[in-house]
């Protein structure tokens, strides 16, 4: 049982790395279009990303991964029964991975126009679909007896899990603006100054009515024992600091602002299931628990093993590269690879 906690909680780091790292990604992706007036500022914009976006996503597969390998049932289900949306998902990104690498090999208004827009579609999916699954994943959905769903896309397209991927989109737009602010040029800096305070008022409207419905229509934040409410507080207070951050000046705290905001609405979610992961609409003796869905204890166990030895190995690399690359961008197309 302590193992099988032990990887929840390294699932859920996870998905926070995940959603901190590439969340600024696919609102840079989401901004670009918009932000960059002609095509050596949208250049700074994608070079702004361009050495991380790739090892950002990284997360993803990794979650992906450790789900599989601790909890088995858990990923059969949600890959299972989400299959459309992720695949919408993965064609989405591949588009957004074309669109960085191909975009400037050739000269050409129009084929640039198309892979701007492609980045912006690549970004812009992932980010609302990502928020869907969560909402899905707060609310419940119609798990049967076998651990299985069938309900195909369109049950999970319901108005609770939309607004769950309206706040995604909003949260990680801001998210990128704020990061735009640190590492573009000074006047895309400006603009996404802007952009970004009017992302911040669509997101802060959003959340509060989200986590409202959520009050109301799930039990994330009112269950017995370990729930969602201590660190949905500290998401709303991080949330009204970024705004008054934003606008005082402070970049660099508006930025770690707003990833605490991230960081502290993923924890939110995932303490407000445990010790479930996936919920039951139709029966609670349906739920996928930490307990039912996991492997055998030999197994977390070798895995806890390798996990201790690599992830301070992954997370010194990752620090790392972002010293590396932490100077701002400017608009000098002798030094754009992107």
């Amino acid at each position: 049982m302590i193992l099988n906690t032990v990887w929840f909680i390294l699932v859920t780091v996870l998905f926070i790395g995940f959603f901190f790292l590439e969340g600024f990604d696919y609102g840079v992706g989401i901004l670009m279009p918009f932000l960059g007036k002609k095509d050596i500022e949208r250049r700074v914009v994608i070079n702004t990303i361009g050495p991380v976006w790739d090892a950002n996503e990284v997360w993803m597969i990794t979650a992906g991964g450790a789900l599989f390998a601790s909890f088995p049932h858990v990923y059969a289900t949600l890959f299972s029964g989400f299959y459309l949306a992720l695949i919408l998902m993965l064609v989405a990104l591949i588009l957004r991975g074309l669109g960085f690498e191909f975009r400037s090999k050739v000269e050409n208004k129009t084929w640039r126009t198309f892979w701007d827009w492609a980045i912006f579609t690549g970004s812009l999916l992932p980010a609302f679909l990502w928020g869907v699954t969560v909402g899905n994943l707060m609310r419940g959905f119609a798990i049967e007896a076998d651990m299985n769903y069938y309900g195909g896309l369109f049950p999970l397209l319901n108005p609770y899990a939309i607004l769950g991927g309206l706040v995604f989109v909003s949260l990680f737009t801001m998210h990128g603006a704020n990061f735009l602010k640190l590492k573009a040029s000074r006047e895309i800096a400006e603009r996404a100054d802007k952009v970004g305070f009017a992302a911040w008022i669509v997101a802060t409207v959003l959340t509060v009515a989200f986590v409202v419905w959520t009050f109301f229509a799930t039990d994330i934040l009112t269950k017995p024992g370990i729930n969602g409410l201590i660190p949905a507080a500290l998401a709303a207070a991080a949330l009204l600091a970024t705004g008054w951050l934003a606008r005082a000046g402070k970049d660099k705290w508006a930025f770690v602002a707003g990833s605490l905001t991230v960081v502290f609405a993923t924890i939110m979610v995932f303490a407000g299931l445990y010790p479930r992961i996936l919920i039951s609409s139709l029966d609670p003796a349906f739920n996928l628990t930490i307990v039912n869905a996991a492997s055998s204890p030999y197994t977390l166990k070798i895995m806890t093993i390798v996990a201790a030895i690599f992830v301070p190995i992954v997370l010194v690399y990752f620090g790392w590269t972002y010293w590396v690359f932490r100077k701002r961008v400017e608009a000098k197309a002798e030094k754009l690879n992107y």
